[in-house]
């Protein structure tokens, strides 16, 4: 009779999961390897002579190993998480509050999406607002690769300070801009998707 495979609870942090260090640069394919690797131990074809709480187990081991593998594999998610287990930020959390310079560009882009919305519903001509439309969602999609490259440069200087074991305030410091990174990127995104509806609804 063949044992059962062993199972032990998961640790919480993602990290350990794949034993890495809470550093912000991966390398894919061994994340991937590692992955299909511990995935296979969890394999219910390995629990076939388990115990009913060793098969739930295995399950929600699987579950949790499923979750960490999309959290890091993701550039975003996976600056969110090292925030939140770093105690800098809440999980889900998103402050939707304009970035001071992009105050007057936030305000013409939704006098324009207004204006849109008036002319579609008294059935004049769009095509010229239409392109005002797509003009500033190319503007903002650009500000988000800007603000994506701002972030990877940060990230790297995270991973710097965790190899150079740097002291407590210098890596608060590097996670107050990554949440920055976060919150910017959070609310641009949301514009981009927004000027896309409205084009897409005109």
């Amino acid at each position: 009779m063949t044992a059962p495979a062993k199972t032990s609870a998961l640790p919480a942090d993602y990290f350990c999961v794949f034993g890495l260090p809470r550093k912000l640069w991966i390398e894919m394919n061994a994340l991937e390897q590692k992955f299909l690797q511990l995935s296979w131990k969890l394999h219910p074809d390995n629990f076939v002579n388990a115990s009913e709480e060793e098969r739930e187990l295995s399950l929600k081991r699987s579950s949790e190993l499923n979750d960490a593998y999309r959290t890091l594999k993701d550039p975003v998610a996976r600056v969110e998480y090292l925030l939140a287990i770093e105690g800098e930020r809440k999980e889900g959390e998103k402050k939707q509050q304009a970035p001071p310079e992009l105050l007057e560009e936030v305000f013409e882009l939704n006098e324009s999406m207004d204006e849109l919305r008036e002319a579609k519903a008294a059935g004049l001509e769009l095509d010229g607002m239409k392109e005002r439309l797509h003009a500033a969602e190319t503007n903002f999609g650009q500000k988000l690769a800007e603000v994506d490259a701002d972030m990877r440069q940060t990230a790297k200087d995270w991973d710097n300070a965790v190899d150079a074991g740097a002291e407590e305030a210098s890596r608060k410091q590097i996670m107050a801009r990554l949440n920055d990174h976060l919150n910017r990127r959070s609310y641009i995104r949301n514009l981009v998707l927004n000027v896309a509806k409205e084009l897409e609804e005109a």
